[in-house]
């Protein structure tokens, strides 16, 4: 199998330097994962890329809008079906995938695996050693998570694989995987030490734990923050940890 990344034109401050789409290639057949945003110039370049080989399926890691909604009208001009875990904004699957399918192609496949948190409909895609991470792990960078609990056990899951390189929908190839998985499990939870030491030492609203722990990040990423933080204090909450009525956080 062979993999090439094509970048979509969408830099900025949440997608870094753009989007990451891959065609992935086997005896002649092609799948394509994240064709990104519905840019007509990141299209033509991603048909381009695929014209050598006879292409089977679109497939998307989650339907945000920096890596799902160029699939449906690729699709169509490739006149192959798209798959993903559900429909969503400017996406709409011809394959619904879940966990543990198979997408095959050449003498390849790849087989989704469920990893919800950074948000509920995301999947993973696994090609023998190669894992295609979406917005599960961003190269070079931490990603915004929309259910912290479930984003834990999703990292914990992937650890348990076998794997030699990652491939995420942000930044450069991550080889060396489970260093980086390790990683951003040990800084989930440095920042859920340091969240929970704000609160105890008397900070009790999200906007006050956001100034306190994300005080060295550049503020245009704060509401990324905020959605972090919510989800660190719906964590501790569930566990017994803190209390959360309406604004007001308080330790149990």
């Amino acid at each position: 199998m062979n993999v090439r990344r094509v970048l979509a034109p969408n830099p900025g401050p949440f997608t870094g330097e753009g989007t990451n789409t891959y065609v992935l290639d086997s005896d002649g057949e092609a799948i394509i994962i994240d064709p990104g945003p519905n840019d007509e110039r990141h299209l033509q370049v991603i048909g381009a890329a695929v014209q050598p080989f006879t292409p089977k399926m679109i497939i998307v890691t989650h339907t945000h809008e920096d890596h799902a909604p160029g699939a449906n009208p690729l699709a169509e001009l490739l006149e192959v079906p798209t798959g993903g875990h559900g429909p969503g904004p400017e996406f709409k699957p011809d394959r619904i995938l879940t966990d543990n399918d198979i997408v095959e192609f050449g003498g390849a496949a790849v087989r989704a695996v469920a990893t919800p948190g950074h948000s509920a409909d995301h999947l993973c895609y696994l090609a023998g050693s190669a894992l295609f991470t979406g917005d599960h792990i961003m190269g070079g960078s931490s990603v915004f998570v929309e259910d912290m609990a479930a984003y834990m056990a999703s990292l914990k899951r992937i650890q348990q694989l076998t794997l030699e390189v990652l491939y995420p929908g942000h930044g450069p190839a991550e080889h060396g995987p489970a260093a980086v998985i390790a990683e951003y499990i040990r800084h989930r939870l440095e920042r859920e030490r340091q969240i929970l030491e704000v609160v105890r030492s008397g900070a009790t609203s999200v906007d006050a734990i956001v100034s306190i722990v994300y005080a060295q990040v550049d503020p245009t990423l704060h509401p990324l923050a905020t959605i972090a933080v919510r989800a660190h204090l719906d964590k501790l909450a569930g566990e017994g940890i803190v209390h959360v009525d309406g604004g007001e956080v308080t330790v149990v």
